[in-house]
């Protein structure tokens, strides 16, 4: 058991403004000086990211598919440690779910099985008594919902203000804050940029969620909000651990230094995957593939993770040198796992402009976005998984591959043909998957970083990762 005071930040649907409260909110707190922690329902990096700015700490992913709901408090609990407060950003509407399994995926099945108290975030702008109504449906929908209150978004007077609280009073919803229409303003950097003006430390991120939080500083009640989160009930399950996770795997005797791509507000993978790492006995250091033109001195295995926004692709071309120091470490037979955008990065080329020409693929870039969940096989034995492993992933991209797999695919699932590479010890797809709920991965990475490189995969001992 955990005692972890926190809150779910949800809303009807999308578009109320959970995702500018839910960082104004961390950030407003953090400059009170409480140890705050932030974490995203849902396969989204972006949001995830900025929740981590705000708070000062790793903002970090739970999504149900792709962790499953037992692992949602575990993870929590581990993120959470030592906070004074852990804020859940949901995802789309309280009940909504993308894959159809609202008892299993939606927001309100995460809140349940974190047994934490939600807030529901409401767009009142064009509403008035009937923000009661709305509240207490969804109140009464699902019996099992601790729906702790309400905070009311685009109010437009203070005699708005006063209808929508005697409202709710009357069916006993409270109210934690009311902002106006101007006080939320679009200030995050474009989504285009996807996590790179956090990892990057961009002034323009630092700034924007400096004036989320002061707005919900001046509209928000804080210490009512904290007493709602003070409340919760300690987690049911003891913490996650790295190390519990890879299970009676022996760390190698030397430390193989694996470089992560990312920057100095953090890296393009989840943070597990760092901490996953470095549990199985390598020395990570980060690696920027925008601006550094070399790999750090003695890397022996290279992470790329899926959050590596397709945006920059004329900035990754240009870095010529690190492109070619990625082709040879793959060509020496190092391992190197490459998720999303850095698929392309490997690629020949991508619109026409000369990438890494690890792989002989050519990548060019669509309208529209290819995004979903996908229940994948491993088809090839690799640094990620052996042949046949089944395994959640999520893939969102506008780029397209030319082949779509190479000769040896990384993966197949229903309805699509195989997808992605392997080759030596390159295992590249646009497929990004959530290294909590498969540890081998790393065991497997790390073994082969600290093996003989002219052994194409070195996979970790039979029976040595818990997974």
């Amino acid at each position: 058991m955990t005692v972890v005071p926190r809150l779910v930040l949800s809303a009807p649907s999308s578009g109320h403004g959970k995702n500018a409260l839910a960082i104004g909110l961390l950030a407003a707190l953090a400059e009170r000086g409480v140890d705050v922690a932030g974490f995203k329902l849902g396969p989204d990096h972006v949001d995830a990211a900025y929740l981590g700015l705000a708070s000062g700490r790793p903002g970090r992913v739970i999504d149900p598919r792709l962790v499953g709901i037992d692992r949602l408090a575990p993870l929590v609990a581990h993120g959470a440690a030592g906070a004074g407060l852990a804020v859940v950003q949901g995802s789309m509407g309280l009940y909504d779910s993308v894959g159809g399994r609202p008892e299993q995926e939606s927001t309100a099945a995460a809140a349940a099985a974190l047994r934490s108290p939600v807030v529901l975030v409401v767009d009142v702008a064009a509403m008035g008594q009937s923000v009661a109504a709305l509240v207490h449906g969804f109140r009464s929908y699902d019996e099992q919902l601790w729906l702790g209150g309400v905070i009311l978004n685009r109010v437009a007077s203070s005699r708005h203000e006063g209808m929508l609280r005697e409202a709710l009073d009357d069916v006993g919803v409270p109210v934690y804050g009311a902002l106006r229409r101007q006080d939320l303003p679009a200030v995050l950097p474009s989504r285009r940029h996807g996590v790179a003006p956090v990892v990057d430390d961009s002034a323009d991120a630092i700034r924007a969620v400096r004036r989320l939080g002061e707005a919900v500083a001046a509209t928000v009640d804080l210490e009512r909000l904290l007493g709602l989160a003070r409340s919760a009930p300690p987690l049911p399950t003891p913490a996650w651990s790295p190390e519990e996770a890879l299970g009676t795997f022996k760390a190698p005797a030397n430390r193989p230094l694996v470089a992560v791509a990312g920057g100095p507000g953090g890296s393009f993978s989840h943070p597990e995957t760092t901490e996953l790492l470095r549990a199985a006995g390598a020395e990570v250091v980060v690696v920027d593939p925008l601006r550094d033109e070399a790999l750090p001195v003695g890397t022996r295995a290279l992470v790329v993770g899926g959050a590596l926004p397709e945006a920059y692709a004329e900035q990754l071309s240009a870095n010529r040198r690190l492109c070619i120091a990625v082709a040879e470490l793959a060509r020496t037979g190092r391992p190197v796992i490459a998720e999303g955008a850095g698929l392309l990065w490997l690629a020949r080329e991508l619109d026409g402009l000369p990438m890494c020409g690890v792989l002989d693929a050519v990548g060019v870039s669509r309208d529209g976005v290819v995004a979903g969940y996908r229940e994948a096989t491993a088809q090839t034995d690799s640094v990620v998984a052996a042949t046949g492993t089944v395994l959640v992933g999520h893939k969102a991209h506008r780029a397209v591959l030319t082949p779509r797999a190479g000769q040896r695919p990384a993966w197949s699932w229903d309805g699509g043909a195989p997808e992605g590479f392997v080759w030596r010890n390159v295992h590249a797809s646009q497929l990004t998957v959530h290294w909590a709920s498969h540890p081998a991965t790393a065991a497997r990475l790390v073994a082969a970083a600290a093996a003989d490189p002219t052994s194409e995969v070195v996979p970790a001992q039979s029976g040595e990762v818990s997974v």
